[in-house]
């Protein structure tokens, strides 16, 4: 039997090991296990999981074959384009293949899922225009004033019955991993959007707004240092109060606007045309809302863009998950 063989043979048994149980398994040295296990990855045969220093092996598994998948072509490109999702066991699945497993998962035709699928989506893309959801409607309706002179969304962060999009996966499981591979990426998808509103809107300066939530690695952070923007980056700080109380801990309308108002701070010296602030997730939008209306009340700009990497459909709404 081919050492191959045996690795996946005893990987059958097993289900998961270690580069080292395989060397003790197998008798030979740990540059020859290596080879193999990147020779039955590269042949899609294993797929490795965590990290160093605790990194396992187990057998990929099989996708539902091609020819099951009877679907037209659009339908196909629009799922491939814009499906995604990441299983519990932490693996990242996307376009067909993902959309496939969510449906064997929750028991559902995939011909028929697949055209509400893209029906969904429809309806959805009929609220964004030059690849931007605007959002104006949903804070003219929630707040009595709005600070903003436009507010944008890059995506909705979940839609009915197909839960959290593209973008809201990426974005939650990059927060929540603290995952700077998956915030470079998010970086590198947003970049030509910005890039985009800072031309058409004459944009002098940009402004991050602060997380509430201690973390080892901040998603705002790496976000203003991947995206390089071309333009000068305003200080927005977050006051640290003796007791921290997250935004997305708040259920009421008015606490989160209290909370907003009373712990940001801008505090710029500069004199601005146009300025763009960023935003992970519009839940309510009441910091973006509050922020703005500082920024303008203490002249610091004449307009406020806003641009939220996702955003809530409804009116008040709770993002509590990033």
């Amino acid at each position: 039997m081919k050492t191959s063989e045996k690795i996946i043979a005893y990987l059958k048994l097993k289900k998961q090991v270690s580069i080292n149980e395989l060397v003790d398994y197998l008798e030979i040295s740990r540059m020859g296990v290596s080879k193999q296990l990147s020779n039955l990855i590269a042949e899609n045969k294993l797929v490795k999981i965590g990290r160093p220093p605790k990194v396992f092996y187990m057998i990929k598994e099989e996708k539902m074959p091609a020819g099951e998948i009877v679907l037209d072509k659009k339908t196909k490109n629009i799922i491939d384009k814009n499906y995604l999702i990441i299983t519990p066991s932490g693996e990242r699945k996307e376009g067909i293949a993902g959309f496939a497993y969510w449906c064997r998962e929750n028991s559902l035709p995939l011909d028929k899922t697949a055209e509400e699928y893209k029906k969904t989506l429809e309806k959805y893309q009929a609220f964004r225009k030059s690849g931007l959801i605007s959002g104006m409607h949903k804070f003219q309706t929630t707040f009595e004033k709005v600070g903003l002179d436009h507010i944008f969304y890059l995506d909705f962060y979940s839609i009915e019955r197909f839960r959290k999009t593209k973008l809201g996966q990426l974005l939650l499981y990059a927060k929540q991993s603290q995952n700077k591979k998956l915030m470079r990426e998010l970086a590198d998808d947003i970049r030509l959007a910005v890039n985009g509103i800072i031309k058409k809107y004459h944009i002098d300066a940009i402004g991050f707004i602060p997380p509430t939530v201690k973390r080892e690695v901040q998603f705002m952070k790496e976000l203003e240092k991947n995206l390089h923007p071309s333009v000068k980056i305003i200080t927005i700080t977050k006051i640290k109060t003796d007791i921290i109380v997250p935004q997305k801990t708040l259920n009421k309308l008015k606490d989160r606007i209290e909370n907003a108002k009373k712990t940001i701070v801008v505090n710029e010296p500069g004199k601005y045309k146009n300025i763009l602030l960023i935003d992970d997730a519009v839940g309510s939008g009441a910091t973006l809302n509050e922020t703005s209306t500082q920024i303008k009340q203490k002249g610091i700009a004449e307009k406020v863009i806003g641009l939220s990497i996702t955003g809530s459909f409804k009116g008040f709404d709770v993002i509590s998950e990033v």
